[in-house]
C-alpha cells in the first residue's frame, strides 16, 4: 500500500468519525442550553425577573462566556435580589460550585449592609435551589479575596464597574479577579456602555463607562481581552437622561414622568466582554 493510499484511508476515517461525533457534541450543547433555559425561566423565579430576560439575555450571555455546569464560578456583587444568582445557582448546583462575593454586612454604608442581609434572606428562602451557594464578603481594600488563588474557572460581573470606579476600588477588583482565576480562566462582564467621548467621573456617576476604560483596567491587572459581543446592546439608549442610566427600567427613577417613553427604550445599552487569564 502506497503512502498516498494510506493518507486517503486516514482522511476517510477522519471524515466518518467527525460525521458521527457531531450529533454527540450537538446533543451535549443542546442539553446545556436547555439546562440554562430552565434555570432562567423556572418556577423559582418571579414573573418580574423572568420578564427582564429579554433585556439581559442570561442564557445567551452565559453560553457566550463559555460556562459549563461543572465549573467553579464566582459572581461579584450579586445584589440584594440575586437576579443572576437565580440562574447560576440551579445550573451549577449538582456538578459545579457557585461563590457569591456579596456585600460587607458590617459596612459603614447602610446600602451595603441592607443588601448583604437581603441577599442572605433570598438564599434562605429557597434552600432547594440555593443551599449550595457559598457566600463570602467582598469589600476591597479590606476584604479583597474572591476565592483561593487560581481556583476559579470563571468570574462574572454584571453592571458593577461604574460603582468600582466611583468608589476607587476598580484596580483592586480586577486584580482580585486575576488572582482568583485559574490560568485560562474567564472573566465575563457586562456594563452600561458609554459612548467613546463620554469620559470623566460625570459619566461614571450616571452609570455609564466607556468600553475602552473597562478593557484598560482589566488588561492592567494582567487579563487579556479575547472577544466582545453585542448580545446586550441597545441602540435605542441615548444615554442623556436626567437621572442617568437609572432613568431607564427597571429603576425608572423619574417615576411616572415620561414612563411610557423610557419603557419603550428598554434597559441600557451594555457592553459584553470576555477576558482570560493567560496560561
Amino acid at each position: 500500500m502506497t503512502n498516498r493510499e494510506i493518507t486517503r484511508i486516514s482522511l476517510r476515517w477522519l471524515i466518518v468519525s467527525l460525521f458521527f461525533a457531531y450529533p454527540l457534541y450537538s446533543a451535549a450543547g443542546d442539553a446545556a442550553g436547555n439546562k440554562l433555559q430552565s434555570a432562567a425561566s423556572g418556577e423559582h423565579r418571579s414573573a418580574a425577573y423572568i420578564a427582564r430576560n429579554q433585556y439581559r439575555h442570561p442564557v445567551e450571555t452565559l453560553q457566550w462566556f463559555g460556562i459549563r455546569d461543572d465549573m467553579t464560578v464566582v459572581e461579584i456583587s450579586p445584589g440584594g435580589g440575586g437576579w443572576y444568582t437565580e440562574v447560576l445557582a440551579p445550573y451549577l448546583r449538582d456538578n459545579g460550585r457557585l461563590i457569591a462575593a456579596s456585600y460587607d454586612s458590617d459596612s459603614e454604608i447602610e446600602y451595603f449592609r441592607r443588601n448583604a442581609n437581603k441577599y442572605l434572606e433570598k438564599l434562605a428562602s429557597g434552600p432547594e435551589t440555593y443551599d449550595k451557594v457559598e457566600v463570602i464578603e467582598f469589600a476591597p481594600p479590606g476584604k479583597s479575596e474572591l476565592a483561593p488563588a487560581g481556583s476559579a474557572d470563571m468570574v462574572l460581573s454584571f453592571r458593577n464597574v461604574h460603582n468600582w470606579i466611583e468608589d476607587g476600588t476598580a484596580v483592586e477588583v480586577f486584580q482580585a479577579a486575576y488572582r482568583a482565576l485559574k490560568p485560562g480562566g474567564v472573566l465575563g462582564l457586562t456594563e452600561h456602555r458609554a459612548e467613546p467621548g463620554m469620559v470623566g467621573m460625570e459619566w461614571v456617576k450616571k452609570g455609564y463607562v466607556p468600553e475602552q476604560e473597562v478593557i484598560r483596567l482589566a488588561e492592567a491587572a494582567g487579563l487579556k481581552l479575547v472577544d466582545r459581543s453585542e448580545i446586550n446592546a441597545n441602540p435605542n439608549d441615548t444615554k442623556d437622561y436626567p437621572e442617568g442610566v437609572w432613568t431607564l427600567p427597571p429603576t425608572l427613577a423619574l417615576g411616572e414622568k415620561d414612563r411610557a417613553k423610557y419603557l419603550a427604550i428598554g434597559e441600557s445599552d451594555r457592553m459584553t466582554l470576555k477576558f482570560i487569564k493567560p496560561e
